[in-house]
């Protein structure tokens, strides 16, 4: 990978999309993309995010390949167009799940004699497809990478610069288990707890009675069902954990205001306070 890379992007939705347009704002790559909309593909043309789409007659000539769909078709794409990829290319796929692409992208990489490292850009809104997509979404954030032990570090390096030169503020090394091991915490239960929340039959009567806890508490209600069923199945076992204690956490609160125990529910309220203040962020 150098400058000048031809960069190949499947999936130009809001990730997708995001990417394409950082690239093309932020460096002097080519990109070839492809998405299974056609009006996302004229779009994509016409704005300039694509210089031209991905076929097979070009996937070999990808320096760089980004796989920016849902898990199935990930994998589903990768299986139909393996023999078409060249030797020469990375393969990074933008998925929000790693154990369940991994397991299958690496021995087809090593069938095929390309190079696979999983990915999972910490970046995205509420809303999706390329209509959403921006130049900037990735600005200060992190990409996470997955690679197999033994990974070539010049190449590291040059995905880091990439990376970084597409807005990315900082890269995270790990193993695919334990991003998804974190992932069920800090994003799929977070999901969950907004779909959850959202459905009180008070939500329809907030209007004046609400400000920014409310906001943030469904922001990430609006979802993409499918694709968000897809992620939390392919991560069942540590999301189901994940529930389970926070149910556990939540049936001391509740048990707590039923009793009109005041002194253990200001006990709960004070042990959480400091634990947001152990973890920090905003």
């Amino acid at each position: 990978m150098s400058a000048g890379m031809n960069i190949g992007i499947v999936g130009l939705g809001l990730i997708g999309g995001s990417m394409a347009k950082s690239v093309k704002t932020r460096t002097q790559h080519t990109v070839w993309g492809t998405d299974t909309d056609s009006e996302t593909m004229t779009l994509a043309r016409l704005c300039g995010a694509i210089d031209a789409p991905l076929t097979d007659e070009n996937l070999s000539n990808c320096d760089l390949l980004l796989l920016a769909v849902a898990p199935h078709a990930t994998i589903e794409w990768v299986q139909s167009h393996a023999e078409k990829i060249s030797p020469k290319t990375t393969v990074v796929d933008l998925c929000g799940v790693k154990r369940a692409i991994c397991s299958v992208l690496m021995p087809l990489a090593h069938k095929h004699g390309f190079t696979y490292i999983g990915g999972h850009p910490m970046a995205g809104t509420e809303r999706s497809g390329f209509v959403n997509s921006l130049p900037d979404l990735f600005v200060g954030t992190s990409m996470i990478l997955t690679p197999e032990p033994g990974t070539d570090i010049q190449l590291l390096e040059k995905l880091k610069a990439f990376f970084t030169d597409v807005g990315f503020a900082s890269l995270t090394f790990t193993q695919p288990e334990e991003h998804d091991r974190i992932i069920a915490y800090t994003s799929q239960l977070a999901h969950v707890v907004s779909s959850s929340y959202v459905k009180s039959p008070d939500a329809t009567r907030r209007r004046g009675f609400s400000a920014g806890s409310f906001r943030d508490m469904t922001r990430v209600a609006r979802l993409d069902e499918k694709m968000w069923t897809e992620l939390f199945l392919a991560n069942g076992d540590f999301l189901t954990e994940q529930l389970e204690i926070l149910i556990a956490h939540m049936t001391e609160y509740l048990d707590a205001l039923k009793a009109k125990d005041a002194p253990r529910l200001q006990a709960l309220l004070k042990d959480g306070r400091e634990k947001k203040a152990l973890v920090g962020g905003n």
